[in-house]
């Protein structure tokens, strides 16, 4: 090291540069951190209240993120919790391809990915429908149909992170979540019980259940409730509905550019989203079986965590208020929309279309 060097390293203004620059480095994580932390303590909290006491853990998430709706008013955390609500939610929502591949889809035969789609079609279509007669806004309807007819409250997330920012789209999405969650924990403990009054063999339970039960978590309680038959019929007749998600959230992206290249930009609309891209990806390597099943249960336990922090960011953004202003009518919505998957999918099963 030559004089020069050294005098320069042990200049006292050397060191003062050095602590402006690493700030500089690190602010966007010093600007996300605090908010972030406070979210993923909030899904910590209910995960583990929910594995030990029962019930929905994201429906906790959303509670709890509610009690603290007034750290979305604090600048030091808001940018934490925007991060959350968006960029986390995206994560989560990608990783949900690792549970599902090609070959299982191919194995449930015509029928069941027959009524899977038509149940996701008409049921979307519906919620359009109703919305309309109901007063409400169409994006209520898309909304709540697609999370009835996919996969809860992960498609209610997944759909509403293409859809429009408008001032009632927070509250939309938080609406949707609450009300999706509850019939589909009311399912889980009813919809068994229409099995056994109605006689449906396992093949068509698992049809029945993992055809209309909203959450997969819901749908897997309530299949392995009846047998071990029903329960995977179940389960891979709700990963299909899970796999139209993709299909679900193109058409959305289509149905809503005009108003997102309005919003933010038109070099700032892709026309896939990269969560959905990386989605499909991941469908087709696991389909591949080049995804180990350590890997696989890792990345799915890491899914539920973002998807668990994303509601919770969403709670806090939320306040009582805003969800009193909606009234009973999105509840009427939800509840009919539930109610007529419910009736199609019987009707395909009785009439031999879940069958083919």
């Amino acid at each position: 090291m030559t004089r020069r060097d050294a005098d320069a390293a042990t200049d006292p203004s050397t060191f003062q540069a050095d602590k402006r620059v690493l700030p500089r480095r690190l602010e966007p994580l010093q600007r996300v951190l605090p908010g972030l932390m406070i979210c993923v303590t909030i899904a910590l909290a209910t995960t583990f209240i929910a594995d030990h006491y029962g019930g929905p853990t994201l429906l906790y998430a959303l509670l709890f993120g509610m009690t603290l709706h007034f750290l979305s008013e604090e600048g030091r955390c808001l940018a934490g919790v925007e991060f959350a609500a968006k960029k986390v939610l995206r994560i989560g929502v990608a990783l949900l391809g690792v549970r599902i591949t090609i070959e299982q889809v191919a194995e449930l035969g015509i029928g069941p990915v027959l009524t899977v789609v038509c149940g996701v079609m008409l049921t979307i279509a519906l919620g359009a429908l109703l919305a309309r007669l109901l007063g409400l806004d169409k994006d209520m309807g898309l909304l709540t149909g697609g999370s009835v007819a996919i996969c809860g409250a992960s498609a209610a997330l997944a759909l509403s992170a293409v859809m429009p920012r408008h001032e009632t789209h927070e509250r939309n999405t938080i609406m949707t979540v609450v009300g999706v969650t509850t019939l589909s924990t009311m399912a889980m403990v009813i919809y068994p019980l229409i099995v056994g009054v109605l006689g449906l063999g396992d093949t068509e339970a698992g049809i029945f259940l993992g055809g209309t039960i909203h959450d997969v978590a819901q749908v897997v309680g309530a299949g392995y409730m009846i047998s071990e038959g029903t329960g995977d019929v179940s389960t891979f007749v709700k990963l299909l509905r899970v796999a139209m998600l993709v299909p679900a959230v193109m058409v959305f992206m289509f149905l809503f550019r005009r108003e997102r290249r309005q919003e933010e930009g038109a070099s700032k609309v892709p026309m896939l989203p990269t969560f959905l891209v990386a989605f499909v990806a991941l469908v087709i390597i696991n389909s591949l079986g080049w995804i180990p099943p350590v890997v696989t249960e890792g990345f799915t336990d890491l899914s539920r965590w973002c998807l668990v922090t994303a509601i919770a960011a969403l709670g806090i953004k939320t306040s009582f208020q805003k969800l009193a202003v909606v009234g009973w009518k999105p509840v009427v919505l939800m509840v009919a929309e539930t109610v007529f998957l419910l009736l199609l999918v019987l009707a395909f099963i009785y009439f031999g279309v879940a069958s083919i």
